[in-house]
C-alpha cells in the first residue's frame, strides 16, 4: 500500500478548515479580546495614564495659588481687668496669593515629568509589544499542538492499516508472528503518543482562553501553500542598531538617565534665591464693637503687594551632599542606559540568527519530506515483494509523520521568531500582527 503524495500536513490544514466550527477567530480578532479582557495590559494602560497625571502636578509650581481663609473670633470681656461689660465679635475674610517669580528647582521639577512621561511611555510600548506576542504565541501554540494531534492521528491509521496487513499475511503464512506483534507495539505506542497529543491541546486551548476571556476559542489555520515572509534588512547590524536605540528598555534607561541629570541640577540649584510675587486683601469685621471701642460697628479692609526674597544662607552641608548624592545616582544611570543597550543588542543578534536558522531549517526539513516520503513508499513496496520487513515499515512510517510535524512546528517558530526579532528591535506593532493575519486561512 502506497500513500498519496498529497502532504500530510495539507490533509490536516484541510481537515481542520473543514472542523472548524464557523466562529473560528483570526489572530487580530483574538488580539482584540486580549486588550479588552487581559489585566496585565489594562495595568499597563492605567499605569500610563497616571503618569501622564503626574507629570501634570509638577506643572504647578510654576503657576500662581490662592487661598480663601475665613474666621470668627468672639472675647468675653468680663474676665478682662479692669472688668468692662462688653462682649466683642470680630469676624475676618481674607484672600492670599502667590505667583513665583524666580524658583529654579519647580522648572527643572517640570522638566523632570516630561521625562517621566517618557519612561511611562517607554513602559507602555514594552507591554503592548508584550500583548502583541504572547497572544501570538498562544495563538501558534494551539495551531501546532492540532497538528501534532492531527500526525498523531494519521500516524495511527498508517500503523493500523500496517496492523491489519502483518495479521493478513501471518494468517496465510507470509509472515512470522514478529511482524504482527511488532506493528502491535508501535500501534500501542501511537495510541499513547495520541493521548499525549490530546492533552497536550486542551492545555494549549485553555492557556488561550485565558489570556483572551472566552471559552472555546478556535483559531484559523495557516492558509495552504503558504509563502513566509523574509526578514528586511537582511542585516544584523541594522536591527542591533535599531535595538540599542528603539528597544523598550532602552528608552526607558535613558529618560531616567535624562531624569537622573535633571536631578543634579535641581540639588544644584539649592544655593540659589527664590523670588514670589505675593498679595493679600484681608476684611475684619467688629460687629459690636472692640473692647477699646465698645458699640461701635467697624470694618477694616487691607491690601498687600509685594515680592518676597528668600536667600539661602547655610544649612549643614546638606547641599552639597545632595549634589555628591545625585552625581552618584547620574553616574548608576549611565551604567544601567549601557546595560540595557547591551543587553537590547545581544537579544536582537539572538533573535535575527534565529531567524536565519529557522529559515535554513524549514529548507532542510522540507527536503527531508520529501525524502522520506520516498523511503516510505520503498519500504512498503519492498516489503510486499519481501526484500524488507515490518519494521523497517513502522521504522519509515514514524520517520516520516515526525518530519511533517517537525516541520510544521519549525514554520510556527519562523513566524513567532520573526514577532521576537522586532520586539528585540523595538519596532513590533500591529501591522506586524497583520502581515502574519493575512497569512492565515479565510472560512
Amino acid at each position: 500500500m502506497t500513500l498519496p503524495r498529497t502532504p500530510v500536513l495539507a490533509l490536516a490544514l484541510l481537515a481542520a478548515a473543514l472542523c472548524t466550527p464557523a466562529r473560528a477567530q483570526s489572530l487580530l480578532q483574538l488580539l482584540e479580546s486580549a486588550r479588552a479582557y487581559d489585566t496585565a495590559w489594562q495595568s499597563a494602560r492605567a499605569q500610563f495614564d497616571a503618569a501622564l497625571h503626574r507629570a501634570e502636578q509638577a506643572r504647578a509650581g510654576l503657576l500662581p495659588s490662592a487661598t480663601l481663609s475665613s474666621g470668627v473670633n468672639r472675647v468675653d470681656a468680663a474676665l478682662s481687668r479692669p472688668l468692662v461689660d462688653n462682649t466683642g465679635t470680630t469676624q475676618t475674610l481674607g484672600l492670599s496669593a502667590s505667583q513665583p517669580l524666580y524658583r529654579p528647582a519647580n522648572r527643572i521639577t517640570l522638566e523632570q515629568g516630561q521625562r517621566g512621561v517618557d519612561m511611562a511611555q517607554a513602559q507602555w510600548d514594552a507591554a503592548v509589544q508584550d500583548l502583541l506576542l504572547r497572544v501570538s504565541q498562544a495563538y501558534f501554540d494551539v495551531l501546532a499542538a492540532q497538528d501534532s494531534l492531527g500526525f498523531v492521528q494519521a500516524q495511527k491509521t498508517a500503523v493500523s492499516e500496517q496492523l491489519a496487513f502483518a495479521k493478513r499475511n501471518f494468517d496465510i503464512g507470509a509472515t512470522s508472528i514478529t511482524d504482527s506483534r511488532e506493528a502491535q507495539a508501535r500501534y500501542d505506542l501511537v495510541v499513547a503518543q495520541e493521548i499525549a497529543a490530546d492533552n497536550d491541546l486542551r492545555v494549549k486551548r485553555l492557556a488561550l482562553d485565558q489570556l483572551v476571556g472566552s471559552s472555546g476559542a478556535r483559531p484559523q489555520p495557516l492558509a495552504w501553500p503558504v509563502q513566509l515572509p523574509g526578514v528586511q534588512p537582511d542585516d544584523v547590524s541594522a536591527w542591533v542598531d535599531s535595538a540599542r536605540a528603539q528597544q523598550p528598555a532602552v528608552r526607558q534607561a535613558a529618560s531616567a538617565l535624562e531624569s537622573a541629570r535633571l536631578e543634579t541640577r535641581k540639588a544644584q540649584t539649592g544655593h540659589l534665591p527664590t523670588l514670589d510675587l505675593q498679595a493679600g486683601y484681608t476684611i475684619t469685621r467688629n460687629p459690636n464693637g472692640t473692647i477699646s471701642a465698645p458699640g461701635v460697628n467697624s470694618r477694616l479692609r487691607n491690601a498687600s503687594l509685594g515680592v518676597a526674597l528668600n536667600l539661602p544662607l547655610f544649612s549643614g552641608f546638606a547641599v552639597q551632599n545632595r549634589i555628591k548624592e545625585t552625581l552618584a545616582l547620574e553616574e548608576k544611570a549611565t551604567t544601567d542606559l549601557e546595560t540595557a543597550r547591551r543587553s537590547a543588542a545581544q537579544a536582537a543578534r539572538a533573535a535575527f540568527f534565529g531567524v536565519q536558522s529557522g529559515r535554513a531549517q524549514i529548507q532542510a526539513l522540507e527536503a527531508a519530506e520529501a525524502s522520506s516520503q520516498s523511503a516510505l513508499d520503498a519500504n512498503k513496496l519492498g516489503y510486499q515483494v519481501g526484500v524488507r520487513i515490518n519494521i523497517d515499515v513502522l521504522n519509515a512510517q514514524s520517520q516520516f509523520f515526525q518530519t511533517q510535524r517537525d516541520l510544521a512546528q519549525a514554520r510556527y517558530n519562523l513566524l513567532l521568531g520573526t514577532l521576537k526579532l522586532r520586539q528585540a528591535a523595538g519596532t513590533l506593532s500591529q501591522q506586524d500582527i497583520e502581515a502574519v493575519d493575512a497569512l492565515l486561512l479565510r472560512p
